[in-house]
């Protein structure tokens, strides 16, 4: 085994991915890999507790593992795996389901959200379960840090209570994982939403070109106390004024003292702030349309990790049913 500690960390695969994944998943997923023995699971078995066109899932998963590539995930140092290639996480789910009540996972805040959120009447078992399907992906490759957002933390909590279960009811087996928050974790939409999402369609995409980031900056919302060029602005309360903190640092206190003044007026403003978002991904999109001309380099990438992981997952199933007693 690596004498580097192992981290698991995915997403379920929507397809192309836009700024807010960079920001708040990618960007730190790339810094940690030569840290860390990094293992990137596409949870496609996860994408079915919402309304998905299974059909759609492979190409999606081709579509974001080009965008993880794109961003930097180097494949030699982190496997890249579809969750549902590996039947070892459906067996330890099942087990795990075992050592958990339907009223903890009830008491999930995050459950409580999207219930909240999707204006859902009905939940699902699989939705309901979902934390602990996500323990059975974490611990399957006991990953002991896990990156995650703070909206994440609570499942990470049901996590260390299956594991901690586990080792005392059948003997250690499992570590239990402290959540990695990440230090900016949310980039709001450009409809002022507190983080961007393909459903609403307040996003920028890894893939665009600097046209198509124009004509999306161009739509954001921003002061809306600031009709016009030569009104005073509100920089704090601004979106694009967001953006530029990320995108734009070495001008973001001239922009401060511009907007406020009034000399500064948002066209120009967005104008600025959408070609600094473009320069920021012309290395992103050149690496994609590189993997996009050489898919079969992709696909063996992604076999490549599921040999990898189920090698790995295969090995973890042995030490449970060996303690267990059932294999």
């Amino acid at each position: 085994m690596s004498a580097k500690k192992r981290i698991l960390s995915g997403m379920r695969p929507t397809g192309k991915l836009h700024l807010g994944h960079l920001v708040g998943a990618l960007e730190n997923w790339v810094a940690l890999q030569n840290e860390y023995e990094n293992y990137h699971l596409i949870a496609d078995y996860h994408a079915l507790t919402t309304n998905v066109e299974t059909k759609e899932l492979y190409q999606n998963s081709i579509d974001m593992v080009i965008d993880w590539l794109a961003a930097g995930i180097d494949p030699v140092h982190s496997p890249m795996f579809r969750q549902s290639q590996i039947k070892e996480h459906a067996e330890l789910h099942l087990i795990f389901s075992m050592l958990i009540t339907t009223a903890r996972l009830e008491r999930n805040p995050t459950l409580k959200d999207q219930v909240r959120d999707l204006q859902m009447d009905l939940i699902s078992y699989g939705h309901l379960g979902y934390p602990v399907l996500q323990a059975a992906d974490i611990l399957l490759y006991k990953g002991v840090v896990v990156p995650v957002g703070e909206d994440q933390v609570p499942h990470i909590e049901i996590t260390r209570e299956i594991a901690r279960k586990f080792n005392n009811q059948y003997g250690e087996v499992f570590p239990e994982p402290e959540p990695k928050l990440t230090k900016f974790a949310r980039l709001p939409g450009l409809d002022g939403d507190s983080k961007m999402s393909k459903s609403t369609g307040n996003t920028v995409l890894l893939s665009d070109s600097p046209e198509q980031i124009l004509a999306r900056v161009k739509t954001a919302v921003t002061d809306r106390q600031k009709i016009r060029k030569g009104d005073p602005g509100h920089p704090d309360v601004c979106l694009i004024f967001t953006y530029h903190q990320k995108f734009n640092l070495s001008e973001v206190s001239e922009i401060r003292t511009n907007c406020e003044s009034g000399a500064l007026g948002c066209v120009d403003c967005k104008r600025n702030c959408a070609a600094k978002i473009a320069d920021a991904l012309a290395p992103v999109r050149e690496k994609r349309a590189y993997y996009e001309a050489h898919l079969d380099e992709v696909k063996a990438i992604l076999a490549d990790g599921e040999r990898r992981a189920h090698a790995v997952a295969q090995e973890t199933m042995q030490q449970v049913r060996a303690a267990m007693t059932i294999g």
